[in-house]
Formats: C-alpha cells, structure tokens, sequence
C-alpha cells in the first residue's frame, strides 16, 4: 500500500499537516486532492480551530507542480480536487486561522500554498520565489494575491524575473511574519497554533469572511454588510454564548471560557 504523501496530526484544538512527498514535496494531481480532502475536514470539523501546515525535510518547503508528473501525463489544468490547486487556494468557506511554516525552499505552486494561509513564519535557511516565467508559464494565484500582499513594484518584480528573497528580504516587504532558526520553527509554529487555538473561534471566523469578502469591496459597502448582519460569521457571532461570555468576563477580571457557540 502506498503511503500517503500528507501526514496529519491532532493535537488539541489544532491540525497539524505535514507535507511529505521526496524528494522535494512537490505536488502532484494525486496529492493535491488528498490535501483538499484534509483541508476540508478541518474547515468542517467543530473541535479543530487552527490547521498547521509544513512540510518534511530541511531542505524544500514545497516547489510547487510536480513537473515529473506532468511529463508523465498529469495535466496542468486537470483535477485538483476541492479547494484547487494544494487544497488551500479556493477552499470556499474557511473561517479558521491557517499558519504556514516554511523549513526551506518556497516557491512556485509552494509559495502559492503558503500565501493561502493566513500567518507565514519560516526558517532562517528558508527563500521564495516565483520562477514560473523562466519556464514560460504565469503564476496565476500569485499574480492576483501577491501585489496585495507586498508592494506593488516588489511584487512585479518577482513576477516578471523569477529572483529568490531570502528570510531578511522577505521580511522587510512583510511576505512572511516571522523568522526562526531551523531547529526552533517547529516549536514557535506550535506556539502560535496554541495562542490561536485558545482564542475565540467565532470571532476568528467572523474576522475571516469580513477580510475576504470586504477584499474586493469598497469600504462603506463592506460596513454596511457588517451593520445589517449581512455576514452570516458575525451574525452567528452577536447571537452567540460566547459573545455574552467575553462581556462577562471583562466585568468579573477573569480570562474568558470561548465554547464557540
């Protein structure tokens, strides 16, 4: 029996995915659907609130599509499964808190993927880039996300030559949050997930869909959604135990006991 390329890990409130396919974690048909596969039960399981994807190895983070497998018949616009391409890319509906940590070689389809999550911390030895245009093709999701991410001109410039940034460059242009030595990324990661996993779910949630669908709205559209309960997350939110809990808490100088209901 082959063994399966993502490894999962429940700990606590939190998912851990681990990229493991050799010998760089590329990415293939195959892989890709398991991952919206596992992506998609944590968005729709109600005790796992933070998902933490890294990858195997010290090397490679991920580099993308598996262009061996693409020789071999996988077809670039072929199945990749519920949520797209690395199963993260157009997962509808997630309202979770995602962190990426990057252990190496990030770019391509792999910088993609760790521009799907919400929080991006890497290893010191860790770079990006953006090869596609080298090889004649576009990096579609990046070519949309990244010019709003870093600046403009940073972005296209990476885009338009394919150059690598290394941990410090990259976190100048705040294309990733936070930089660790290899041998404490793990931990950190760990850290964070744990800070998010103790926090208020529904209101991670409503965080969520408020910054993605206020993205390509104008600003007093996007209020006026918020204020006539137009978001379903923040509706759930105003109606729920946990926002009376938080208000109780306050008053009563205690730390608050989140249920996410």
């Amino acid at each position: 029996m082959t063994e399966s390329p993502i490894k999962t890990h429940r700990r606590g409130h939190v998912l851990e995915v681990t990229l493991d396919r050799p010998k760089a974690n590329a990415i293939d048909l195959a892989t890709s659907r398991i991952m919206g596969d596992v992506f998609t039960a944590f968005r729709d399981d109600p005790d796992l609130r933070v998902a933490l994807l890294t990858a195997a190895g010290e090397k490679f983070f991920c580099p993308g599509w598996d262009l061996k497998a693409a020789a071999e018949g996988d077809a670039v616009d072929g199945d990749y499964g519920v949520g797209g391409f690395g199963g993260l890319q157009e997962l509808r509906g997630l309202n979770k808190p995602v962190i990426a940590a990057v252990n190496g070689i990030c770019c391509g389809g792999g910088l993609e993927l760790a521009l799907s999550a919400d929080i991006i911390l890497a290893a010191d030895h860790a770079s990006f880039a953006l090869p596609e245009i080298r090889s004649g093709t576009v990096a579609d999701a990046a070519s949309v996300k990244l010019p709003k991410r870093i600046p403009y001109h940073i972005a296209m410039e990476m885009l338009l030559t394919g150059r690598w940034l290394d941990t410090a460059e990259a976190a100048r242009w705040g294309l990733i949050n936070h930089v660790y030595p290899a041998g404490e990324l793990m931990a950190e990661a760990r850290k964070l997930a744990d800070l998010l996993a103790a926090g208020p779910p529904l209101v991670q949630a409503a965080i969520k869909e408020v910054v993605r669908e206020a993205e390509g709205m104008k600003f007093q559209d996007a209020m006026n959604r918020i204020t006539k309960s137009q978001f379903a997350t923040v509706e759930r939110l105003y109606r729920s135990e946990d926002q009376k809990e938080g208000a109780r808490a306050f008053a009563e100088k205690r730390d608050p006991v989140w249920k996410g209901k």
